[in-house]
């Protein structure tokens, strides 16, 4: 508003305040002091008989006037402590809200909507819930979801509450199973009693990231029946043996993965234990292997180990070497234990199945942390294994869709889970009720792990982004500023000349957020992308605003080193 007509309507409004308090107490004034004369109803007529005289003003009519300014300034007072407390958590993006989606622009990320989207799905709104929370919208505050056919991806940098804001509400709001990857044990012990009360708690800890002992194994090589899914699990490994930084060797990398996948099949069709590769790979003249892929049906497979065998020193060496390396997690006798039967066939420790899992209500929680001997190989593994799992379960289901949706929160997911073919799988978990969420610290790390053509396919297969800031990644914040589009800019202009004065208006396109907005979006917002919908600026909404938050704070309670409370 022009500051001139500020002013005017600010005494206009102010005139208005005086004449009502003056007829009020004139009025109320009369009735409290008994006077039996009328006054007229018509205000200009009963300040006009006032000022003439003709009209009293008993002493009543002063104390009505007194008392209305005092509940007139107590108002003002309580006014202003509102409009302090609102405007506290006020951002100053948030008038860029209004350029923005609101009302029926995101519609389709109403609890509303969603439901009615789980209803055509033949999902259970009711049980399940309206999907998974992303925030509040800034201009009017209602809660969006993403619904049970959504898949997620964020970007948000270090510090900015994407464990607190995404992650565990994404969990506590999981209506079957779950998976939840970390690489630290805060999303662990936020959740793992919330969750504990729907179904079995399975930690994987490889590493000690929580202090987990392996009370249950899991055998990678269940999943190993033929030449494709030995491959896959290879794959895994071999993404995972390397730094994200690391160069490939354009013949030992493609013929080491090779040679793995050739080890693990032989080792899985005559029932030994992955650790029996290892062994293999350290003798490569060893030709135990080949010998079983002939027995079992695989002569081809055979050949081609002894082939990699028979290969001149030097070359066979780098091989071997290359294989040793990306397999070298299976050296570690903690780690070793979450995946062998260590203690014989009549070991007690149960034994995790990820057929049964998908029909469960369990959680499951795969942490590894970077470095030397990181697990994350393993804990691509049976990610995928899980996941693959759910997803037949859900072709064999009505509609070829689970039941009851499944949660994947892959938070860290570059450093933890690197999935190769994660981008292609993710078109189309969510017609299989495989919500997948992927979350990432920057653009560039997703490219350095699936590649940029990857990181491109996994964005665009993704129903709902999510950026909450933290990100000083040019080109990435370009994108992201493009997307959110452009509004128009009305300017104003005064010029003199000839001794008049004359005001001119003009539009001006701008951008609704540029670069520098995004690389310093304040803690508490995100910026939301939603097929179908334009783009959105949401206030987050932590656990500790949710409705769980009191059985969270007892699981983080329970379960977080007496050191660090």
């Amino acid at each position: 508003m022009r500051p001139d007509v500020l002013v005017w309507t600010i005494l206009a409004a102010i005139v208005l305040v005086v004449c009502a308090v003056i007829y009020a107490g004139i009025k109320w004034g009369h009735r409290w002091a008994g006077l039996k004369a009328d006054t007229p109803s018509d205000p200009f007529e009963l300040g006009k008989q006032l000022a003439q005289g003709e009209v009293a003003w008993p002493v009543h009519s002063t104390w009505v006037v007194v008392l209305a300014c005092l509940a007139l300034l107590i108002a003002a007072l309580l006014a202003g402590l509102v409009w302090r407390e609102v405007s506290s958590r006020g951002s100053r993006v948030d008038a860029s809200a209004a350029s923005l989606g609101r009302g029926k622009d995101i519609i389709k990320l109403t609890a509303k909507t969603t439901k009615q989207a789980a209803h055509r799905l033949t999902i259970d709104a009711e049980r399940c819930g309206p999907g998974i929370p992303i925030g509040r919208a800034v201009p009017g505050g209602q809660m969006l979801y993403g619904s049970w056919e959504d898949i997620h991806i964020d970007v948000w940098g270090t510090r900015t509450g994407k464990t607190t804001s995404r992650a565990i509400p994404a969990l506590l709001a999981a209506p079957g199973a779950a998976i939840a990857t970390s690489n630290k044990r805060d999303l662990l012990d936020a959740t793992r009693d919330v969750r504990a009360s729907t179904g079995t708690v399975w930690v994987f800890d490889p590493q000690g990231v929580a202090g987990e002992t392996p009370t249950w194994w899991w055998n990678p090589l269940d999943t190993v029946n033929d030449e494709r899914s030995a491959a896959e699990l290879a794959e895994h490994f071999a993404s995972a043996g390397r730094s994200l930084d690391a160069k490939t060797d354009a013949y030992f990398d493609p013929a080491a993965e090779t040679l793995l996948a050739n080890l693990f099949l032989a080792a899985a069709i005559d029932g030994r234990p992955i650790t029996d590769c290892w062994t293999w790979l350290s003798r490569p003249a060893d030709e135990a292997p080949a010998d079983l892929l002939t027995q079992h049906g695989f002569p081809l497979k055979g050949e081609e180990l002894r082939a990699t065998m028979n290969t001149p020193d030097k070359q066979r060496e780098g091989i071997f070497g290359t294989a040793r390396q990306m397999a070298s997690v299976l050296t570690h006798k903690a780690i070793a234990r979450w995946v062998t039967r260590s203690g014989g066939r009549h070991e007690l420790r149960a034994k995790f199945d990820p057929r049964a899992f998908a029909r469960s209500n369990d959680t499951l929680y795969a942490l590894s942390r970077e470095g030397a001997g990181n697990a994350s190989a393993l804990v691509t593994a049976l990610t995928a294994a899980t996941t693959q799992a759910a997803e037949q379960y859900a072709n064999a289901s009505a509609g070829g869709r689970l039941p009851i949706p499944m949660v994947v929160c892959l938070d860290e997911a570059a450093n933890v889970v690197r999935w190769r073919r994660l981008p292609e799988f993710a078109s189309f978990f969510g017609s299989k009720g495989l919500v997948l969420m992927t979350i990432l610290q920057s653009w560039s790390q997703g490219v350095r792990c699936w590649t940029e053509p990857g990181m491109k396919a996994l964005w665009s297969a993704s129903n709902i982004k999510v950026y909450g800031g933290g990100v000083s990644e040019g080109p990435f914040l370009e994108e992201l500023s493009k997307l959110a589009g452009d509004y128009d800019k009305q300017t104003r202009s005064v010029n003199y000349g000839h001794g008049r004065r004359s005001v001119s208006h003009q539009l001006q396109r701008e951008r609704i957020l540029t670069v520098a907005d995004l690389a310093s979006l304040p803690p508490g917002r995100a910026l939301v992308f939603a097929s179908g919908a334009r783009p959105a600026l949401v206030r987050t909404v932590p656990w500790m605003d949710g409705k769980q938050a009191k059985a969270v704070r007892a699981s983080i309670k329970a379960h977080e080193p007496v050191g660090q409370r």
